[in-house]
């Protein structure tokens, strides 16, 4: 699903009023009916609404469904705080809701603040993406008090104070129980610093035009089911492990064994055909113990061991010793195939990170966790900043950044980002990314090109501890629990 940026969303909004044709006063009035569809349906009946109103179209928005909910013999009260000018369809709407009778407190000062309780349900359509200056004044007061009260909030398109496309850290803004977003997702969404405020994020078909959607490029899209199943190729039946490659990972060291093991086994079980594990003579037990299906060696001559491998993993559980360094410089200048540098090598990359943009073919794809990423790369202010520079350097070095997070951020040569919509906190455990990094060399082993494999990689990752969380919580899954239901989320493909 592509991402649109505040100026596309109202570009679509026209779009739509000239092709369907439909008057913007009863597109309008279908946002607002989609939203009050799903209050009928999740929002239990007898609930006291208490529905704040800007003055421009998010509050006209508002206005509309305290109309609906008032038609349904709800109880409802309805605010309009008092800044600017009001928008045409905004005015229109409140005209509407005061043929019906229906009171309408305007908010001056801080006395007419509505009186909540916990039991009300409050309504947030003050602001919505037309936001571009933090809020000032009886704005910041009102989402003050609204955030002291422990009722329920319920946003419209964005909770008020949130940039869209922005960070919004220092801002004032409401904290939502949930958010009721329009056709698609905002780039705030899928930023972990918004996360206190966002709530639980629905999004309302409101049938905008899918011409434009078709014909607009956008810099971010979700990685999602659809993108996925364009991706991933089902295995033909007349095959051998041959025909799903060799892969070939540098990892692990004499305290690190288990992240050794665990980026292994992911690898063989994303479905590379053969898997080679170096380490040392005396770690050679560990590895045919605890692994017997991967190839243990300790082959230190790289052009021996590197013979027939399609694809190359470096970097958990290693050792950040002067030899792996000049192990992953070789990589990095000689090795044309796939290459995947992920926690330790990720650490000694930090100086040769400009040899990245060198390699003529198949660019590398770097896993770094934040603290990784601004040891690499330099420390941000903000999830926005580190997206941007995210994305920068992925064009800059030629490469795939995979950002991890909640909403995991693909960096692509091309300049795009892919977010990724699978996943879960109960990842957020020792090893999650040694298994990631097995996932994706073992893709790339059997053929996907590095986008294919960052895409695909990381969703996969991401279902599997779905699948893992609901098997054992997410308090109490362990990494390698995301590698045993990698099976299980191949199923679900």
């Amino acid at each position: 699903m592509k991402i649109f940026s505040v100026a596309q969303v109202r570009e679509w909004d026209q779009y739509t009023i000239r092709h369907e044709p439909i008057d913007s006063i009863d597109l309008m009035e279908r946002a607002a009916k989609a939203c009050h569809r799903w209050i009928r349906e999740n929002i239990e009946p007898g609930r006291n609404f208490i529905v704040c109103c800007g003055n421009g179209n998010n509050g006209g928005d508002g206005l509309a469904i305290a109309r609906m909910l008032i038609s349904d013999q709800q109880q409802v009260k309805a605010f309009m705080l008092k800044a600017g000018q009001r928008s045409a369809d905004c005015e229109s709407n409140l005209q509407r809701l005061k043929a019906l009778n229906v009171p309408v407190q305007e908010i001056t000062s801080e006395n007419d603040f509505p009186l909540l309780s916990n039991s009300d349900l409050l309504i947030d359509a003050l602001f919505g993406t037309g936001l571009n200056k933090p809020l000032e004044g009886i704005a910041t007061q009102l989402v003050q008090y609204i955030n002291q009260v422990a009722a329920s909030v319920i946003s419209i398109d964005l909770p008020s104070g949130l940039f869209a496309d922005s960070t919004s850290v220092g801002n004032t803004v409401v904290k939502a129980t949930d958010t009721l977003s329009f056709q698609s997702y905002k780039l705030a969404f899928m930023l972990a610093e918004n996360a206190a405020f966002t709530g639980n994020i629905h999004l309302m078909n409101i049938r905008l035009h899918s011409g434009y959607c078709d014909e607009t490029e956008t810099v971010f899209a979700t990685i999602d089911r659809e993108l996925i199943h364009s991706i991933y190729k089902p295995r033909k039946q007349f095959t051998h492990k041959y025909s799903f490659g060799h892969a070939l990972l540098y990892a692990g060291s004499k305290n690190m064994m288990g992240a050794a093991i665990l980026c292994a086994k992911a690898c063989l079980r994303s479905g590379a055909g053969l898997v080679t594990l170096h380490s040392t003579e005396a770690l050679m037990p560990v590895i045919q113990t605890a692994l017997p299906e991967a190839i243990a060696s300790a082959e230190d001559r790289f052009e021996i061991l590197s013979q027939k491998k399609a694809a190359i993993g470096i970097g958990p559980g290693l050792e950040p010793t002067e030899t792996n360094s000049t192990l992953l410089l070789q990589l990095i200048n000689t090795w044309d195939n796939p290459l995947v540098i992920d926690a330790t090598a990720l650490s000694l990359l930090q100086p040769l990170s400009f040899r990245l943009s060198q390699r003529k073919k198949n660019p590398a794809i770097l896993t770094p966790h934040t603290g990784e990423f601004e040891k690499v790369f330099g420390k941000a202010a903000n999830d926005i900043e580190r997206m941007q520079t995210a994305l920068r350097k992925a064009v800059q070095l030629n490469c795939y950044i995979i950002l991890k997070g909640k909403n995991s951020l693909v960096a692509c040569p091309d300049g795009k980002g892919f977010f990724n919509t699978t996943g879960n906190s109960g990842m957020a455990t020792a090893g999650s990314g040694d298994v990631l990094t097995g996932i994706l060399t073992g893709l790339l082993a059997q053929g996907y090109n590095a986008q294919e494999a960052c895409l695909l990689g990381v969703y996969l990752h991401g279902l599997a501890g779905d699948l893992a969380a609901a098997k054992f919580s997410e308090e109490a899954m362990l990494a390698g629990d995301i590698t045993e239901q990698l099976g299980a989320a191949y199923r679900a493909l």
